[in-house]
């Protein structure tokens, strides 16, 4: 005899019927898992040495196109001033530099700007994202626009960013 409390019959409702017999566990066991920490903390170190090489170009195209204006501008007046502020750019002195930043989800490329006696200025340039390298123009400091500019994962894409970018961000508008 069974006792109605200790193992009550349950009621034939609608949704008791409907049982399903699929596995619920992940299909991802332990050591498949393990097995792919290696490719992931690979591609993780990936787009880190991706985001400096970025930061280097950045820098680079910086340095470039303000030795031209400098040119440019000597070539009309104070000829002595520009040669002088062209060594100066290339000694270093005074120029943009980009750092990462990294948070819980992206790397943030941040433009720092020497303002002289004052504290530099800061402006978020573009955001990588750590785990997939995909390449965010910025909306706010905080966070980036909706929409993947570039994946620095993809070898042809990665490479067009290198060469193409400049430091006003204008490559990271919607092509």
């Amino acid at each position: 005899m069974n006792c109605t409390v200790c193992s009550p019959t349950l009621p034939d409702l609608p949704y008791t019927n409907f049982s399903s017999n699929k596995d619920m566990t992940a299909t991802t066991t332990f050591a498949d898992f393990c097995a792919t920490a290696d490719a992931r903390n690979t591609i993780e170190l990936n787009v880190r040495k991706w985001s400096l090489m970025l930061c280097d170009a950045l820098e680079q195209d910086y340095i470039e196109s303000s030795i031209k204006r400098q040119k440019f501008f000597a070539a009309t007046s104070n000829r002595e001033y520009h040669e002088q502020q062209i060594e100066e750019i290339k000694a270093g002195k005074d120029t943009y530099k980009f750092i990462i930043e990294t948070g819980r989800k992206y790397h943030k490329i941040i433009m720092v700007v020497p303002n002289g006696d004052r504290p530099a200025s800061r402006s978020v340039h573009a955001f990588v994202d750590k785990k997939t390298g995909e390449l965010y123009k910025s909306a706010s400091f905080k966070t980036p626009a909706k929409g993947v500019r570039y994946d620095l994962r993809i070898i042809e894409q990665r490479e067009h960013v290198l060469e193409n970018c400049d430091w006003a961000g204008c490559y990271l508008y919607q092509r």
